[in-house]
């Protein structure tokens, strides 16, 4: 493919004109399609994709619509093509680019934001205010890739510069795919306070971003750090990644262990990752007196709080939107020294033809599915050519 003259490449990297690329119609609905391949402006590149988690907000945006917002609404029979936890290889640079170079591995985070307004530039680019105005004469040059703009179930995209993150060569291209999942962690920790060495942690639920909070909240010194879930098998990988005490909340209270573990005091954070009606309610009831709640889950319905608890007992409440604040480098540096084997979530591997089937693994939770993982053949036949 020719690229515009003020687009560098490399022979290296061949760019064909088009791409395989899926395609959401209907709610539940995707078709494989040809697409153009994108071209990179200013300060962005282009990633030829080797590699996509699916995430549980993925099927949220295939089957019911939000958060995706594409065009000021639905993102349904747009030609939008869902995806975000990727990672690949740079194979092209918009102009001015200098950070980066071709060939260059990275992962990415979801956002850019605009850039523009306040919340971009105090760095909370994830609760930009221009979210979604990307299109037309609304364009305020938002990005956010798989939600607002087109993301990672391809086999190209372009990316801002402000959203990659480079990995190193002995990180796979499916761990290098959870650099999210763990920058989300990170990043509801960072709310939380940040400085975590030594303050008690219970995390709920042991999903991908559960699990990997407890991995990021022992590499960041955290103690006790408690995990509660349902399924013993996911707890048994929360305990071989660092957890101290796991509960099994259908064989005991959690509110009672936890209080036990804690001599009566209650932890001093809590990473709320089950989206459960109550989880709000029994977190406060975790938590000493002061302590903090992050809340990192979608629940499906309203919900109710005991609003009179939390004030009585000055508990803090905090909402987190994807991994803001850089948190995606500190986790991908985390997992670069190895402090954690981010791969104990990754259960099943399936190529892009496969995304139909890898969805189903992933809704179903079949044969205990945690992060499945979608290949492109990019990659592949990259590494027969060489």
């Amino acid at each position: 493919m020719a690229m515009p003259a003020n687009v560098r490449t490399d022979p290296q990297f061949q760019i064909p004109s088009s791409m395989k690329a899926w395609v959401l119609g209907d709610p539940g609905r995707l078709s494989l399609v040809d697409k153009p391949v994108p071209v990179p402006h200013r300060a962005e590149v282009l990633v030829r994709i080797d590699a996509v988690a699916i995430c549980a907000t993925d099927l949220e945006i295939i089957y019911a619509g939000p958060p995706a917002l594409i065009e000021g609404g639905l993102p349904f029979n747009k030609n939008f093509t869902p995806g975000h936890e990727y990672m690949g290889t740079v194979v092209a640079l918009g102009p001015g680019v200098d950070e980066f170079r071709i060939g260059e591995r990275v992962t990415v985070e979801i956002h850019a934001g605009c850039g523009q307004c306040k919340q971009c530039r105090s760095g909370r680019y994830t609760a930009c205010i221009n979210y979604g105005l990307n299109y037309g004469d609304h364009n305020k040059g938002h990005r956010a890739n798989g939600f607002t703009t087109d993301g990672g179930f391809c086999q190209y995209q372009v990316n801002n510069i402000n959203t990659l993150v480079t990995i190193p060569d002995d990180m796979s291209d499916a761990e290098a795919t959870l650099v999210v999942t763990a920058g989300t962690a990170m990043y509801g920790l960072t709310e939380l306070g940040g400085l975590v060495a030594g303050e008690s942690v219970a995390i709920l639920g042991p999903g991908p971003i559960g699990l990997l909070g407890v991995a990021v909240a022992k590499a960041l010194g955290a103690g006790p750090v408690i995990l509660t879930g349902t399924r013993e098998n996911r707890l048994q990988i929360g305990r071989e990644l660092g957890a101290d005490h796991t509960i099994n909340v259908r064989d005991e209270d959690p509110v009672t262990a936890i209080r036990q573990f804690t001599n009566g005091q209650g932890v001093d954070y809590v990473i709320e990752c089950s989206g459960a009606p109550d989880a709000v309610n029994q977190a406060a009831r975790m938590l000493c007196r002061g302590g903090k709640i992050c809340l990192a889950a979608f629940p499906h319905e309203a919900v109710p709080v005991d609003v009179a608890a939390l004030v009585r007992n000055n508990i803090y409440l905090y909402g987190i939107r994807g991994e803001g604040r850089s948190a995606t480098h500190r986790a991908a540096a985390l997992m670069a020294q190895k402090r954690f084997d981010a791969t104990r979530i990754h259960t099943h591997t399936f190529a892009l033809e496969e995304l139909p089937t890898a969805l189903k693994y992933a809704r179903e939770r079949i044969e205990d599915a945690i992060k499945v993982v979608v290949k492109t053949d990019a990659a592949a036949a990259a590494r027969n050519k060489a």
